[in-house]
């Protein structure tokens, strides 16, 4: 397997089978409307066409800038692995999208008919809308994908943060592919694509209004299982089992990404009406913040209480549980419900935390499964609970019917089941085939210089004053053990000199590879 699927090969392999099925749909010439002269007239339906257009483009254009929230939540991490981690959110929004475009797209909404070229599908998996081409190179499939591709590589991102520090960069391609191209595609059609969770004969069948099982669950549990399999980093865990906090590098990077994530929230369920004269996008909008904003308020008051500070990190995480939480509701239900499913989202967020890390023992360096794992779960139940009636025929417990609450509990453990067996089957088969753990050389010295060829941040010696209790590290002894440093490298024949200082000594350095 090592000689067939590496760094190398893998290229040539997504190539190839790339190549061959554009070749097999080489016929397809037959177009749907791509200018868009058939679907807009002069007239208050083609305005309307065109306000909808323009809301559902803003919507993705909100939701694609929440992948550098995402990047900023890198400030949880070690300064030596950011530049790792930012590579694998970049992947994922470029690799992934392409993916998605090539067989995601087609196979989450063939046989949907919410577009022209759609046609194709069963209740299980879609087959119609390959590439793009044939009467879905259509101005209103093309806008629709778009909405959808943004949506697939958040996804994906998720587990980023969960695998972050010690996770081989070809097992990740690998995973990211799978992901946008067949795992979330495929449940996603069982929900949004008029698959057979959509028309459970329960309530108004599963409702996840922009994604709280399609997205936050899926991707969850497969972070769940992607940091089990790759096990916790050196030195997270003491001999006695019990947990060591691993301060992260930046934490304004943190907040600044969570000011990102939220503001892009709009666009996630605002956008999902994908259409702005569905005025109960106020509603979705208001929800949206109302939720997020409980959330960050109650662990702002628990972690005072708790510790005698403010944590402002898990404040940050308060609000996007809160965030992940409302996603499946945000359309269903009252401004008092979204703050009260804000609030429950924290104090699960907090406990899932502990669970996860303390008992578990499974090391999750930006909270992913806290947050969006046990969130889009409690999301997909708060449906069943709080949905009032007043839109799409929606209606929960608190109306006198528990029939939602069922169509929402069988949709979650579905979701909870897909991702589980997949994530299980990725990542222990390639574990046990190329490996998915970077050397142990490789995680102390950091994944940016060995995997990236760079630090993330420039190495300047004349500022090394990191604060040690109330005094600056003495410069002259931080030069001496650099000398020091530098005099073992020189005899080390094994290592190869990278890196320069400003004062042109090298500083860095890591081993060659053996050649064989």
């Amino acid at each position: 397997m090592k000689c067939i699927f590496n760094k190398k090969t893998i290229g040539v392999w997504l190539f190839l089978i790339t190549a061959g099925i554009f070749t097999l749909n080489s016929g397809i010439v037959e177009a749907g409307d791509p200018n868009g002269a058939e679907t807009y007239s002069d007239s208050i339906v083609g305005l309307k066409y065109a306000v909808n257009f323009t809301w559902t483009l803003l919507g993705a254009f909100l939701v694609f800038i929440m992948q550098a929230g995402f990047a900023f939540l890198g400030g949880f991490l070690r300064q030596k692995n950011m530049l790792g981690y930012m590579a694998h959110c970049f992947i994922d929004s470029t690799l992934g999208a392409i993916v998605f475009y090539l067989f995601g797209f087609a196979l989450m909404f063939g046989g949907s008919k919410l577009v022209p070229g759609l046609d194709y599908g069963n209740s299980f998996i879609g087959w119609d809308g390959f590439f793009l081409c044939g009467r879905s190179y259509d101005v209103q499939t093309i806008m629709f994908w778009l909405f959808q591709m943004v949506f697939a590589t958040k996804t994906v991102t998720i587990i980023a943060g969960a695998v972050a520090e010690r996770m081989k960069f070809v097992p990740y391609i690998i995973y990211s592919c799978l992901m946008c191209g067949l795992i979330y595609p495929i449940y996603g059609h069982w929900v949004w694509g008029g698959g057979w969770l959509s028309t459970l004969p329960f309530g108004a069948g599963v409702k996840d209004f922009a994604g709280c099982a399609c997205v936050h669950t899926i991707g969850g549990i497969m972070a769940f299982v992607g940091a089990w399999a790759l096990g916790p980093r050196k030195g997270k865990y003491n001999p006695d089992g019990t947990p060591n906090a691993i301060p992260g590098h930046n934490l304004v990077y943190v907040v600044i990404g969570t000011f990102i994530l939220a503001f892009g929230w709009f666009g996630f369920n605002a956008g999902s009406t994908l259409a702005a004269t569905d005025l109960r996008m106020s509603v979705v909008a208001s929800n949206t913040f109302i939720a997020a904003a409980a959330g960050a308020s109650i662990m702002l008051f628990l972690t005072w209480a708790m510790t005698g500070y403010v944590d402002v990190l898990f404040i940050c995480n308060g609000a996007l549980a809160g965030l992940v939480a409302i996603t499946a509701p945000c359309a269903y239900v009252a401004p008092w419900a979204a703050a009260i499913i804000g609030l429950l989202s924290a104090l699960i967020m907090r406990g899932a935390v502990w669970l996860v890390e303390v008992k578990m023992k499974v090391d999750d360096p930006l909270g992913a499964v806290a947050v969006h794992a046990a969130n889009g779960i409690w999301g997909m139940i708060a449906v069943g609970i709080f949905a009032d009636g007043t839109y799409g025929g929606v209606s929960g417990l608190i109306t006198g019917s528990g029939w939602q609450l069922l169509a929402q509990a069988i949709g979650t453990v579905v979701a909870m089941a897909w991702a589980f067996a997949w994530g299980a089957a990725i990542f222990f088969g390639l574990k046990y085939t190329i490996g998915i753990r970077v050397s142990e050389l490789v995680e102390s010295d950091g994944v940016d210089t060995h995997i990236h060829g760079s630090p993330c941040y420039p190495i300047e010696q004349d500022f090394i004053a990191p604060m040690v209790g109330a005094s600056m590290i003495d410069l002259n002894k931080e030069r001496e053990q650099l000398s020091l440093l530098e005099d073992a490298m020189s005899k080390d024949a094994g290592r190869e000199k990278i890196y320069s200082d400003k004062l042109g000594r090298w500083v860095y350095a890591r081993l060659k590879t053996a050649k064989k």
